[in-house]
């Protein structure tokens, strides 16, 4: 372990942000080391990248996988842990000077507590954990002298436009949307869409659940929640664009009505490696946008009518308490069930819809009725789906 090198540890190295992160860590070997490595399932790619990277300690979050890998890397001198507890447990490890976190879904939340709870600074990528518990999240950060650096792109492109600003007031925070792979579709072709079709994004390279959430939109309904917990702003500051090239990251609209934008080609990477060097810039070999070839912005309104998850979840960030928790619950299962092929794609809205009006609203949520929400959550959607 080097004593100048940051410290990184990756919750959910063997995803599409993690392989993309030790990328970048591949390329700034000077400038950073892997302390820890965290995964769901997928054993065999935590063991290569273990091997390759020779983290401090490696997890799996299924025990069944334990003695797999454990014996893969008994040659070297790697501590191996098993379960979600010893994941929460390695980010808030001394050593470590940063902490990724690319797992899906709400599973990254209490990991995220954890790092926050130990002063860590926190690349985030799981935009989960704020949609869940965003007041829970930044009176933690407050409180313990922590940090979030934002990993979305466009959550990074806000933060960049912000730099330099001090404390000039955000009028409005634009926030753009490829419009996935239906943007074109028609309220009658959408109910015959496949999971195929839903996977098959125009722009990004994206891991199975986020690409099926931009194909329905929940992507950028949870980030306009994500942006009001770490922009500090209010449900009206927040647009939605819709812009198919994918080159303009988000904007930020000052209070004397001047814009600013951040652009690039669209690649995780520069937000990764941003978020890791943060305030420097650092050289990279990253292909550059070329005006010659991307010579044509367009801009549109979201059909709200179309994908009303978007509005979804403007009424979950408003009524907040535990609605955004329900809101994130009830879309990870219908999701799972779309990617099986069991519910079609408008059926995912109609359910969220249904479980959104049923679930028990809790105004002043603590953490532990994030917990139960988000159980009970699961448990009546599933009921919904099979009845």
């Amino acid at each position: 372990m080097s004593d100048n090198k940051k410290q990184i540890a990756i919750l959910g190295s063997t995803g599409s942000i993690g392989t993309q992160a030790l990328e970048v860590i591949s390329e700034n070997d000077s400038l950073f080391e892997v302390y820890a490595l965290t995964a769901n399932n997928q054993v065999d790619l935590l063991i290569e990248q273990a091997r390759k990277f020779q983290p401090e300690m490696v997890t799996i979050a299924n025990e069944a996988h334990y003695l797999k890998l454990k014996e893969a890397l008994a040659d070297l001198p790697i501590k191996v842990f098993a379960g979600n507890d010893s994941i929460a447990q390695v980010a808030e490890m001394q050593p470590v000077d940063i902490v990724l976190t690319a797992m899906v879904g709400y599973s990254g939340l209490k990991p995220t507590i954890n790092a926050i709870k130990a002063g860590k600074k926190i690349a985030l990528a799981n935009k989960e954990t704020l949609v869940v518990a965003g007041e829970l999240i930044c009176n933690l950060v407050e409180k313990h002298n922590s940090a979030i650096l934002p990993v979305d792109s466009e959550h990074s492109a806000i933060f960049q436009c912000l730099a330099g600003e001090g404390n000039n007031p955000i009028e409005k925070i634009i926030l753009t949307a490829s419009g996935g792979p239906f943007r074109t579709k028609s309220l009658a072709e959408l109910e015959h869409v496949t999971s195929v079709q839903a996977l098959k994004h125009p722009n990004w390279d994206m891991g199975a659940k986020i690409t099926i959430d931009s194909a329905s939109m929940m992507n950028k309904g949870f980030e306009i929640i994500e942006a009001k917990w770490l922009f500090g702003v209010s449900p009206e500051q927040i647009d939605v664009v819709v812009h198919p090239q994918s080159i303009i990251h988000s904007m930020v609209q000052f209070a004397d009505g001047s814009i600013k934008a951040q652009l690039g080609l669209p690649d995780m990477k520069l937000p990764i490696q941003y978020a890791f060097t943060y305030p420097d810039r650092v050289k990279t070999k990253f292909p550059r946008l070329d005006f010659n070839i991307c010579s044509q912005f367009t801009f549109e309104q979201p059909d709200m009518e179309r994908f009303r998850n978007l509005a979804f979840a403007y009424y979950a960030m408003e009524r907040g308490g535990n609605m955004p928790c329900i809101l994130n619950a009830a879309n990870e299962i219908v999701v799972a069930e779309f990617l099986k092929d069991k519910i079609g794609f408008m059926q995912m809205s109609d359910i969220i819809e249904n479980i959104m009006a049923k679930a028990e609203f809790v105004a002043k949520p603590v953490y532990e009725d994030y917990v139960m929400t988000d159980a009970m959550v699961r448990i009546m959607t599933k009921e919904l789906i099979v009845h």
